[in-house]
């Protein structure tokens, strides 16, 4: 039985991952705030939880994100695929004491917000609010000291700020006691129809030196299918473009933000699907129901009648590697932001057959 703990831990991309490996796993924890911001300063609310034991504080944070901020959505969504004890989500990583999880925690996984150091993003990197809390991650390193830790980011961390970014952060991983090593994993090298390019920094604790020398990068496999294996069939109507929809996407001067039947899809972002952004298909094929539907535009694109749509949660979902299985419980603009803030399933499966093979989690792992 592998005992996990995740923060930033959005939808559940590790989760799913030893799930779809029929691995024994217990969730002793997750993290994650719904990408919802506190009108509170940090330092009111740790003036206000200080002597209260991990319990209370959990109650407290809990319920002061909910008064000033709502719901937590992507909790939501983590609760309905997963078992976890109510008490066992944190909605705030600064706020995560991991002491209480010294030595109880297998695998450790998280990948903090990607906005400080991604191309799209403005990255200020560790200077601006996000950045820093790669911090918190490596302080929770080193107070739960994990047998293994995995954490995820974008290629563009690495070459940030003239690589002084990255020579930071490699800083603090030498610092935390463990061996590490990074690599640059593309999804669609791993089974996904998606170009979806990030760093994983695979760490094992000093006491497990012979597992982390027999631990090699994952090879790349042929990709056998395209998007097109993984679309739906009946899709609703509602997916499909109005005229100013339609008229975006099949015009030339927005193919920077704009792939129409990719064989590959783009890589999976936040605001896919927004104001008609990222994947999109077109359908010379018109069914009745759409022809009668006159909010759903019928044009033409490369001489051929047709109609456009989005793609579907579900065919998003797919594109990162979840089954069927995986409930959707939050509306369609949610859930497509969940999916783009999460991690390559298939990614994070060719690095835990990598780990399993070094024997890291068989009996005491020497």
């Amino acid at each position: 039985m592998i005992k996990i703990g995740t923060v930033f831990s959005g939808i559940g991309a590790i989760e799913h991952a030893l799930d779809r490996l029929e691995i024994p796993h217990k969730i002793q924890f997750a993290c994650d705030n719904g990408e919802r911001k506190l009108k509170s300063s940090i330092e009111e609310i740790t003036s206000a939880v200080e002597g209260m034991s991990d319990a209370e504080k959990n109650a407290y944070v809990t319920a002061l994100y909910e008064k000033e901020c709502g719901d937590n959505q992507v909790e939501k969504t983590y609760r309905a695929n997963y078992k976890i004890r109510n008490d066992s989500f944190y909605q705030d990583v600064r706020l995560l004491d991991g002491r209480q999880f010294e030595d109880k925690i297998d695998l450790f996984v998280g990948g903090s917000p990607c906005q400080s150091f991604s191309i799209a993003g403005k990255r200020e990197g560790l200077d601006e609010a996000r950045g820093t809390l790669f911090y918190d991650y490596a302080r929770l390193v080193s107070e739960i000291k994990p047998k293994v830790f995995i954490y995820e980011n974008v290629t563009g961390m690495l070459n940030h700020d003239g690589k002084r970014t990255w020579s930071i952060i490699s800083e603090i991983f030498d610092s935390l006691g463990y061996h590490w090593a990074p690599w640059v994993l593309n999804a669609k090298d791993h089974g996904l129809p998606q170009n979806r390019r990030r760093i994983f920094v695979v760490g094992f604790h000093d006491d497990f030196k012979e597992c982390f020398n027999r631990l090699v990068m994952p090879n790349s496999i042929p990709l056998k299918e395209d998007m097109i294996t993984y679309l739906e069939t009946n899709i609703d109507n509602k997916y499909y473009l109005p005229e100013k929809g339609f008229l975006r996407v099949v015009d030339p001067k927005h193919k920077k933000h704009v792939a129409l039947n990719g064989k590959i899809a783009r890589c999976q972002v936040a605001c896919q699907q927004y104001n008609w952004y990222g994947d999109m298909r077109f359908e010379s094929e018109v069914p009745q129901r759409l022809l009668a539907d006159d909010r759903v535009y019928k044009g033409y694109y490369n001489d051929a009648f047709g109609v456009a749509r989005c793609l579907t949660p579900r065919e998003c979902l797919r594109l990162m590697g979840f089954s069927d299985d995986f409930k959707i419980v939050v509306s369609d603009q949610k859930m497509y932001r969940q999916v783009g803030n999460s991690i390559a399933v298939n990614v994070l499966i060719a690095i835990v057959n990598q780990i399993l093979m070094t024997g890291i989690f068989d009996n005491n792992g020497k």
